[in-house]
């Protein structure tokens, strides 16, 4: 596809800020992250062991492929949100936001307000209670990436000689992160493409899924792709047709063969099998019960293969406009994958023209 491959390393070195931004009209103190291209002086430091930057999760050390404060490189580049799952954090998909970043974006997360807020009753004991801890967690998705995109587009964050360009702005966001990426084009209309993996938001949620709703309220066209799971126990694929149907733009599907809901965060065998051999109750039981052991999965490698350069070559081609990303992504794309060992159903393309 005339040399472009969007599932390499790109060619920046990536760096890795973390800053605290305040939501005075909320009261609520945000950490976020932020992942750059970098200067060409840091450039194999992010990945190498010795120079990667470390941070601490639940007490757990992770590394991920990218420098700290490192040096940013000049230039005026495009900016991805990344929204994370629940009960999850800012750095629950490393692997994705330094691919991108590796490949001349600016990439941000924040921890969600569910994270960093207390959003309801400390016990929770009534339907009530439970109903409206839900409205308050989905209250606040949206409002936090406007709040994030406001603040990397007002204040330096990165060098001066650095800047985001407001014209490329795009989302990414998976399970109730994917849900915030296809709620918030409502409201914020300086989002210009949505990444939606495996999302939440379909109209008949299994027990235990927050009862998120979706207008697609959009009024434009939005180009969205969405990247699911062919055995996605909390999030089936009967709710991705749905979500993809109703969505009111240019559209794409592609389905990951033989993969559940944790193949898009970082370290995917330890997280899969961790919830898979964790003590549940309640609707969790049932989940547990239909999750398949890691073993008989895709690999998390080929998994981050497939989310990575599905997601950069959907931003190259409606952010960037790049002739070459949109020839790859109207395409063979089962081809493509399978070539890298990696098993695809693609949906029907609508659209793609």
């Amino acid at each position: 596809m005339d040399g472009y491959d969007p599932f390499i390393r790109g060619p920046f070195p990536v760096g890795v800020r973390t800053f605290r931004a305040r939501d005075t009209a909320r009261d609520r103190l945000f950490p976020c992250e932020v992942w750059y291209p970098a200067s060409a002086r840091h450039m194999g430091q992010d990945i190498s062991p010795a120079t990667q930057d470390v941070f601490t999760i639940r007490d757990a050390p992770r590394t991920h492929m990218a420098v700290r404060d490192a040096t940013a490189q000049s230039g005026r580049y495009p900016l991805i949100i990344y929204s994370h799952p629940s009960t999850f954090h800012r750095r629950a998909a490393t692997f994705l936001c330094t691919h991108l970043s590796s490949h001349g974006y600016v990439v941000a997360g924040l921890d969600h307000s569910e994270v960093v807020a207390q959003l309801g009753p400390r016990q929770i004991e009534t339907a009530e209670e439970k109903a409206a801890l839900f409205e308050a967690v989905l209250a606040s998705r949206v409002p936090d990436v406007r709040f994030l995109l406001e603040e990397l587009l007002s204040n330096a964050v990165l060098e001066a000689e650095t800047a985001i360009d407001p014209s490329q702005i795009g989302i990414v966001g998976h399970s109730l992160g994917g849900w915030t990426a296809l709620a918030a084009p409502d409201v914020e209309r300086r989002i210009r493409a949505v990444v939606a993996l495996a999302p939440g938001g379909a109209s008949n949620p299994r027990p235990g899924i927050l009862p998120a709703k979706l207008h697609f309220a959009w009024g434009r066209d939005v180009p969205t792709l969405y990247l699911v799971a062919e055995n996605d126990v909390p999030l089936p694929l009967a709710g991705m047709y749905e979500l993809y149907e109703r969505t009111p733009a240019t559209k794409q599907m592609v389905i990951l063969r033989r993969a559940d809901h944790a193949h898009f965060m970082d370290n995917v065998e330890e997280l899969h099998e961790s919830f898979r051999t964790m003590p549940v109750t309640g609707d969790l039981v049932q989940f547990q019960i239909e999750t398949r052991p890691i073993a008989e999965l895709c690999s998390g490698e080929r998994a981050h293969l497939f989310t990575s350069g599905l997601t950069l070559s959907h931003m190259d081609a409606t952010l960037r406009r790049q002739a070459d990303a949109h020839r790859f992504m109207s395409g063979d794309l089962k081809s493509q994958l399978a070539a890298r060992g990696v098993d695809v159903i693609v949906h029907p393309l609508r659209d793609w023209s």
